[in-house]
């Protein structure tokens, strides 16, 4: 089960990374500067994300303290979605996110599958 649960964590973190491209992309702006944040807003949430929340971060964070950035890069991305007109998949992105990080504090693995 928790194989099942950290698949479906990396398919969210993929999904996040989208959803905060398509918001920069999204951005009322001429088409250079949408360049930029399509680019920018993914790479500060996977920098975010590497710095404290990933599996090998460079400082991890330990539970439940992970959540902040953890909640900036999904938060980010649901509001991205909201702001770009697609309610529905922010809802979707925010459920299942919120889901699948309570399947993993009640199967009491780490986001990196390490035992909690």
């Amino acid at each position: 089960m928790a194989a099942v649960n950290l698949g479906v964590r990396f398919v969210l973190e993929l999904c996040a990374l989208a959803a905060l491209a398509w918001g920069g992309w999204s951005v009322d702006a001429d088409t250079w500067v949408k360049i930029v944040m399509a680019v920018l807003l993914p790479l500060l949430g996977a920098l975010v994300w590497g710095r404290w929340v990933a599996p090998r971060a460079s400082r991890p964070l330990p539970d439940p303290l992970r959540l902040a950035p953890e909640w900036v890069v999904f938060g980010g991305a649901v509001l991205a979605l909201l702001f770009t007109g697609h309610p529905v998949l922010a809802a979707t992105l925010a459920v299942l996110a919120a889901a699948n990080r309570f399947a993993l504090w009640r199967t009491r693995t780490g986001t990196g599958g390490e035992p909690v």
